[in-house]
């Protein structure tokens, strides 16, 4: 396998390119209530090219490390470097090119974005190191995650602001709460290889609690994001309602796990693909009306 043809379709599988839906609708979202309109091609273009290039940089580096990890874990063996469809070269060369364009894109945005750049690097670079020593390993992939959120404000004000710190909360925690439910599916073979995540530090029943509780405050910051964006700009009547549909998403999703059993977890992580293009559109809903 290892010799055959590498394809394009083999490259965005190895970085999950369809998941950077969980984090890009969020740097959208911020773009356009910290500019309160159409911020203009140059600034939307260089957006999406940096979190394209964060996105590449961190899967890539997340499977080059984790490659001895995956291969033992019956989940994860049939994955592009354990299954030798791709090697740790190209998963470095990736990574470098994702860094290479988050760099440039930085660049191009503004005097802040580029100077963060460093400390967006390291968050993305020491990931998948963090579940090798702390079950926060949760935390530390949504604060992650989460920047996008404040990077979006960012590369239109130039500045931070209480709208920017809100979203980076809510997104960290609600990408923490829907990890450690995703952690469920690999709890056996956690705790034989002594991986941390919150499901084997506090057991599952906690575990879920704990997801819970994160969701609630994530809620609790979208709301924070909503209030200010009102005192601000006025009422947003389609965020308004579009954090009471993720709630119900979020409920859904609590439901399952709990009970339908850890096995729904996959299920669960699914219907989080819904949550930020539903901020989003409702961000766009509010600008349009």
């Amino acid at each position: 396998m290892s010799g055959s043809k590498k394809s394009l379709k083999d490259y965005l599988e190895f970085i999950k390119f369809e998941h950077t839906i969980f984090a890009l609708p969020f740097a959208y979202a911020a773009m356009l209530l910290a500019e309160r309109s159409w911020p203009g091609w140059h600034v939307f273009i260089w957006i999406s090219l940096a979190m394209i290039g964060a996105r590449t940089a961190s899967m890539a580096l997340n499977r080059v490390i984790d490659a001895k990890i995956d291969a033992l874990n019956p989940r994860t063996k049939d994955r592009e470097i354990p299954a030798g469809v791709l090697n740790k070269y190209d998963g470095f060369l990736l990574a470098l090119i994702g860094f290479a364009l988050l760099t440039v894109a930085g660049w191009q945005l503004n005097r802040l974005t580029l100077y963060l750049l460093p400390i967006a690097v390291f968050f993305l670079a020491f990931y998948p190191y963090s579940k090798r020593f702390t079950w926060l390993c949760h935390y530390w992939l949504g604060l992650t995650i989460g920047a996008s959120a404040a990077g979006g404000w960012i590369a239109v004000t130039g500045s931070f602001a209480p709208g920017a710190i809100a979203l980076w909360v809510a997104v960290a925690l609600w990408i923490a709460g829907f990890d450690i439910i995703y952690a469920l599916l690999d709890y056996d073979f956690d705790i034989i290889n002594s991986i941390h995540s919150v499901p084997v530090k506090f057991g599952v029943k906690n575990a879920l609690i704990i997801s819970a509780i994160s969701h609630v405050l994530a809620l609790g910051a979208l709301i924070a994001s909503l209030l200010y964006t009102k005192t601000i700009y006025g009422i947003n009547y389609f965020y308004a309602f579009a954090i009471f549909i993720v709630a119900g998403v979020l409920l859904y999703v609590h439901w399952l796990v709990n009970k339908k059993g850890a096995g729904e977890a996959l299920k669960s992580f699914n219907a989080n693909l819904y949550i930020s293009p539903i901020i989003l559109i409702s961000i766009i809903l509010d600008l349009l009306f």
